[in-house]
């Protein structure tokens, strides 16, 4: 028996909310049961009826706005409670064409992967600015550096999960799961791929971009945390590399005029460099802290995961 929860985080969506839940399956091929589960995010409007009117299974309620991240991942915890064996984000805008649902549980369903991304066809979709475009590329292809993997839209909400990798996940961003679930596949050799997937007509603005210096400013500050946090030793490292390259190159342009006897009031460049290399050498130490910290905070996610598990099978 094989059961798919189709989950989908809210927060004022009662124009769209219905339009996307219309599309959803009750039914397709290889999966048993169907159930849909909204995540209401702490919405002021007709969301929650929305759902309860469109037969909606199960509705995760959030007393006030917690975010999308959060929402994502109280969805997946409920799913896995719930007994989901696969599940299926998708946005409540009716973004993702839901016919290509099939398509995007298919790799799980042949025990190809673990977790699948619907990615969008970005150069073709009309709606989305020169500058969203080339935001979204840049933000795929740091994922795929940082995480070893070959995802073409990292930051497509449309994606289906089995219950081994829903165990794994552990989100620490605030702002937005996208990234960081595809970065943990990598790190934790959960086996993802992706499929190109169809979308539908824009029908709002992105809650995430509608503030274009915000979105970059959180989109960068997502990509460092990322990187600090995945790949430690290699930051800080590159960090320590870069001061220390700059002491010495001061250092070695001030040794070069004081053996020529021009070195006399040049002795801030001595100073800096001095600096530099210091600060070079602490961002080294810094980055092989970090890396053992790293292996601490793995251990912990197994065991988190461990306990996920026990306590889904005792529900």
């Amino acid at each position: 028996m094989i059961k798919l929860i189709i989950q989908i985080p809210c927060f004022n969506e009662e124009e769209t909310l219905g339009l996307t839940l219309a599309a959803l399956p009750r039914e397709l091929p290889g999966i048993d049961t169907i159930e849909w589960l909204v995540i209401d995010d702490g919405s002021i409007d007709r969301t929650i009826d929305v759902a309860k009117k469109h037969g909606v299974d199960h509705i995760i309620p959030h007393h006030k706005n917690l975010g999308l991240a959060k929402a994502f991942m109280n969805g997946i915890n409920a799913c896995l409670k719930l007994g989901a064996d696969v599940i299926v984000n998708t946005d409540a805008d009716n973004q993702y064409c839901a016919d290509d649902i099939p398509k995007l549980i298919s790799p799980i369903l042949k025990e190809k992967a673990e977790i699948v991304i619907g990615a969008r066809p970005i150069d073709q979709i009309k709606d989305f600015s020169v500058l969203k475009k080339f935001l979204q590329k840049l933000g795929s292809w740091t994922v795929r550096l940082a995480s070893n993997t070959d995802i073409q839209d990292a930051t497509s909400g449309f994606r289906a999960i089995s219950r081994k990798a829903a165990r794994k996940i552990n989100i620490f961003d605030n702002y937005t799961y996208t990234l960081e679930t595809i970065i943990q596949a990598g790190q934790k050799d959960i086996p993802i791929t992706w499929v190109p997937v169809r979308t539908n007509e824009n029908l709002r603005p992105s809650r995430l971009m509608n503030n274009v210096p915000a979105y970059i400013r959180k989109s960068i500050f997502t990509i460092l945390r990322v990187f600090a946090v995945y790949k430690p030793f290699r930051f800080f490292i590159s960090i320590g590399a870069v001061l220390f390259t700059a002491g010495s190159l001061i250092a070695g342009r001030f040794l070069w005029f004081y053996s020529i006897g021009q070195g006399g009031g040049k002795i801030q460049s001595l100073i800096l460099a001095s600096i530099l290399i210091g600060l070079g050498f602490q961002a080294a130490i810094v980055a092989f802290i970090a890396d053992l910290l790293s292996v601490n905070r793995r251990l912990l996610e197994d065991l988190q995961s461990r306990l996920k598990r026990h306590k889904a099978d005792d529900d």
